[in-house]
């Protein structure tokens, strides 16, 4: 009889575990062939007129990576790292109907997007921004406390040369680095960006818990619960 239950309880997690799986990629293929709105597209366009219509289609990728990392982290918080994406994100916003709809459809919950003074934890923004590489990382196959190149999400503001952007190197104690100005460690970020989306979770340390000399900060001023 004990042993009965016990084949039946192990049926039903694996179900259940099974079913779990089979959402998730349903969300995550949704998320890939998603079509954005044109008008986002011509609102970034005004925000950074240097960008060419390929430059914009590789920031809606970015936008579609970050939310893949949303739907991997479950329901804890995750760090924007990217200005440029972060302005495209706050247009779809405004398109209230299809965002909910996408949300529902993406990660079966709303996704917030909230001032990074707001969050309930003065370190949130920095355990974001670590799950964010982590989750970034394994996505492109990048090794996240040894990397040799950056996820795109992380390297599309140097990239495209976004004035407010966010930069990032693999190693910021090389001259190449410092010369092109970059602001953050890969390998040792503390925090890079006050936006985040999540709709409630814990905090999760990491392979790096410091950046620089202080790690206490962040930039940006939005964030998402």
């Amino acid at each position: 009889m004990i042993f009965e239950g016990i084949v039946t309880l192990v049926i039903i997690y694996f179900s259940a575990k099974f079913v779990l799986s089979r959402k998730q990629k349903t969300q995550l293929a949704y998320i890939q062939n998603y079509k954005f709105n044109s008008a986002i597209s011509k609102k970034v366009k005004e925000k950074y007129p240097h960008l060419s219509a390929q430059d914009i289609s590789l920031v809606l990728r970015a936008l579609k990576d970050y939310f893949y990392i949303c739907n991997k982290a479950k329901r804890k918080m995750v760090s924007m790292p990217s200005q440029v994406v972060d302005v495209a994100w706050h247009e779809f916003i405004l398109f209230t109907r299809q965002y909910q709809q996408f949300c529902d459809k993406a990660l079966g919950r709303f996704l917030h997007h909230t001032p990074a003074e707001a969050m309930t934890k003065p370190t949130a923004a920095q355990d974001g921004i670590k799950r964010a590489w982590r989750i970034a990382c394994e996505k492109y196959n990048i090794h996240p406390s040894s990397p040799n190149r950056l996820p795109l999400i992380f390297e599309i503001d140097t990239k495209l040369n976004i004035p407010d952007g966010f930069k990032y190197s693999t190693n910021c104690l090389s001259k190449s680095a410092k010369s092109a100005g970059a602001d953050y460690c890969a390998a040792h970020i503390g925090c890079s960006s006050g936006c985040a989306g999540d709709s409630g979770g814990d905090s999760e340390g990491g392979f790096f818990d410091s950046f620089g000399g202080d790690s206490s900060g962040c930039g940006g001023g939005c964030g998402g619960d």
